[in-house]
């Protein structure tokens, strides 16, 4: 394979792998633990 294509596939790799990573962390299990700020800050 041409070196541009190896390169293309694996930013595309790394780009889904870190979507999904902070889909998981917003919506999974541990999204339990996550504070929200303007619930914690009523006036």
């Amino acid at each position: 394979m041409e070196s541009a294509t190896v390169l293309s596939i694996s930013i595309g790799a790394v780009l889904l792998i870190v979507t999904g990573i902070a889909l998981y962390t917003s919506f999974g299990p541990p999204s339990k633990e996550l504070a929200d700020p303007f619930e914690d800050h009523e006036d």
